[in-house]
Parts: structure tokens; sequence; C-alpha cells
């Protein structure tokens, strides 16, 4: 067994007692224990964590610890660019989507509305958001923090703020998710792509006022539902503008 020194910045102290917060945690490790074992054994997830130096060099999450070692962690920068220091990946390569946790219903949907491919059931068990983050490469949502140290999560974010609204907003930032956006380009209620469609082909679907006003159609082949630029539209727009600023 080894003793290593950890200290943690930023919201990262969020998830330790408060006697632990902002301050040195010489804490003694497992045999081989590695950084990600120890960061989560003290309370953080490994999915909030961008930055680890050990001894004052990066280091990987696989990295052993050895008797002395001092550890810096830290979370994701919003402000600044790390890349050139090798943080630890917060998103996987390539498309971006996620899969929400029962609470985050409202973040799904607008999240769909931006157009991100986002999995969301209430019914949906740990074990099971577990599989679709690992067979899938989705990022899990959660407010569960033991949920995020699960070994098959490699991606995922704790979500702090209570309100969709806000939610999204902390999501567009944390991930920089405002260039990344195709709004309006998913079923709100089944995360299928849509498609745009000619109005005579959904005319018996319009209600009469609709109808008589709207020109460009789209719609979810899964649920058959329609959608078009009303006041709804306009709404979700504003909402999608704010959570980008």
């Amino acid at each position: 067994m080894v003793c290593a020194t950890f200290r943690f910045y930023g919201e990262l102290n969020d998830f330790l007692p408060r006697e632990r917060k902002g301050r040195e945690i010489t804490t003694p490790c497992a045999r081989m224990a590695t950084t990600k074992h120890m960061i989560e054994a003290l309370g953080v997830p490994h999915t909030e964590v961008e930055l680890v130096l050990v001894n004052g060099d990066c280091a990987g999450l696989d990295l052993p610890l050895e008797e002395g070692d001092r550890v810096a962690v830290y979370p994701h920068f919003t402000r600044f660019d790390v890349s050139d220091l090798r943080p630890a990946p917060s998103l996987p390569p390539g498309r971006i989507c996620f899969v929400a946790d029962a609470h985050l219903g409202g973040l799904a949907r607008l999240l769909r509305m931006a157009g991100f491919d986002t999995i969301y059931d209430n019914s949906l068990s740990g074990d099971q958001v577990e599989a679709l983050a690992a067979d899938q490469e989705r990022v899990v949502l959660t407010r569960d923090r033991a949920l995020l140290k699960r070994r098959g999560i490699d991606f995922g974010c704790y979500v702090r703020a209570q309100r969709p609204e806000a939610q999204l907003h902390d999501l567009f930032e944390h991930f920089g998710l405002a260039e990344r956006a195709r709004p309006f380009t998913r079923c709100l209620h089944d995360n299928a792509p849509l498609r745009s469609v000619a109005k005579a082909e959904v005319l018996d679907r319009l209600p009469p006022q609709v109808a008589a006003v709207q020109d460009e159609f789209n719609t979810c082949d899964l649920c058959g539902r329609v959608y078009w630029k009303g006041s709804h539209w306009q709404r979700m727009s504003a909402v999608l503008a704010r959570a980008a600023q």
C-alpha cells in the first residue's frame, strides 16, 4: 500500500465532503491503484475530469500511483485550450450522441430539438444506460454520481442545473455544442430523423388553420407526427438561441 496526495480544483469540489473541499487530501491507496480508481474512490466521477497532473506532469487516468505521488485534478476547461496538455477525453470521436437518465426527460427533449441523437426512456435501468453508453459510444447525462463511476461508461456529464433550459445551456457550454447543433431535424418524441415532406402528403393531418398559412413541413416516419414553423417553433428557436449564448 502507498500514500498519495490529491488536490481537486474548481467545480470538482462539489463532489467532495465539506472537510475535503479546496485542500490537499493525503490518503492510502490500494496496491496498483490507478489515478482513476482513487479519484472515484474520493467521490469524483472520472467523466468530470479533463486534466490530471501527477508530480507536475500530465498523466492518464490509468497511471498506477506510487508512494508520495502528488495528484492535481482539474475539471473541464471552457475558457482555455488545454489540448496540448493531453487532457482526458470528454467526448467520443466522431458524431456526438447522448443517453439521458430517468430524471432528465425535459433535457432530452431539448437536445432532440437541437438535433442531437438522444435516447431517453424513464424505465431504463442503470445497467441499460451503461450498456447503451458502451455499445453505441453515447455520452451519459445524469444527476446520479454513482452511475458515472460505472466501468462501462467512458463519457458522461453530471448535470447540475435543475431546469431543462438551464441544463441545455450548461451542456452547450460544457461540450461546445453550438457548432454541432442541427435544430429541428429530429422528432421530439421518438428521436428519429425528420424528413421534408410536401404539403399534399400530410394535408389530412393538419389543423385547418395551419393548412391555411403554412407551406413547409417535416414529418417523422416512425410516429407520423408533422412539424411546421408555428408559434412553438418560434419559442423553441429562442430557447436554442439562449442556450448558445
